[in-house]
């Protein structure tokens, strides 16, 4: 996420306004004036795109909910830009052919005001939230391999990123009992203990 965060304000000093910068030179990403903003925008709708890209559309939805999941029932105000924008973002990251066409495709968004760069924007994000990961049931999958394996993992409650391997340990030392471990073709892999909330089951 840092990286990706990084890239959009650079592309965004350089292409479209500077930015405030470090004496060394560097866009200062913790510099004053860059949230609730056509900066806020890009950096929202570049990070998630990023995300589509590396993980699908999925799990970059997923993540964009991480910081905006105290507003499940009606998200307002910087919550509601946050998520629109994370949505013109997935969009984006889908279409894109790589990070440099990305970064264009939203300037471009934003120029043409697909983007909300304002609280005062009366345009809402209506998609239902479910309820953040928890519980026993708090890992989602974050990458699969080029077969369509589930090889990382995400886990909302430590914020930790575990390889199958590490998972498939964690579980056999009963740390994540939501869960278990079965053989498939000679190797291990996790699976949720499926309840009645599909977002609960891994993918």
């Amino acid at each position: 996420m840092k990286e990706a965060q990084v890239e959009g304000y650079v592309y965004f000093d350089k292409t479209i306004r500077g930015l405030p910068k470090n004496p060394d030179g560097t866009v200062n990403i913790y510099a004053s004036g860059l949230a609730d903003n056509d900066v806020d925008a890009f950096r929202h709708a570049y990070v998630s795109g990023v995300f589509t890209q590396e993980y699908g559309e999925q799990v970059a939805k997923i993540l964009g909910w991480m910081n905006e999941w105290t507003f499940i029932v009606s998200p307002s105000g910087g919550s509601n830009m946050d998520l629109w924008n994370n949505s013109i973002g997935r969009k984006l990251g889908l279409k894109a052919k790589n990070r440099k066409e990305l970064a264009e495709l939203v300037k471009t968004a934003l120029e043409v005001g697909q983007l909300i760069i304002g609280l005062d924007d009366g345009r809402k994000y209506t998609e239902e939230i479910p309820p953040k990961p928890a519980g026993e049931h708090s890992v989602i999958v974050l990458k699969k391999d080029t077969k369509g394996i589930n090889e990382y993992f995400f886990d909302f409650t430590t914020s930790k990123v575990l390889s199958r391997a590490e998972f498939v340990a964690e579980i056999r030392a009963r740390n994540y009992p939501g869960y278990t471990v079965r053989r498939v073709n000679g190797a291990d892999y996790p699976f949720s203990k499926r309840d009645k909330d599909a977002f609960n089951n891994l993918g």
